[in-house]
């Protein structure tokens, strides 16, 4: 398994974080804001520039409203559709 942060399933989960933000009408400073970090935070794990821990990410995931599951579940859809 490939060790770089860019690598294909990475960047379809730093999408669907990107869409599920946007989807919900929240802006990156907003969710910042939300989660008591600089809005650079936001943009760098968005970017790739930063990846999230488990702990991070569910964070993230109550922060824009949807449950971890939910998140899993959506980003194992996405990488089966490129199967």
């Amino acid at each position: 398994m490939k060790k770089t942060i860019q690598d294909s399933e990475q960047k379809k989960l730093l999408e669907l974080l990107k869409r599920i933000r946007q989807d919900k009408g929240i802006r990156q400073v907003e969710l910042a804001e939300k989660l008591g970090v600089p809005q650079s935070f936001i943009s760098k794990y968005e970017s790739g520039d930063r990846r999230l821990d488990i702990l991070e990410l569910r964070q993230v995931c109550k922060a824009v409203g949807i449950t971890l599951q939910e998140l899993i579940r959506k980003l194992e859809e996405s990488l089966n559709e490129t199967k």
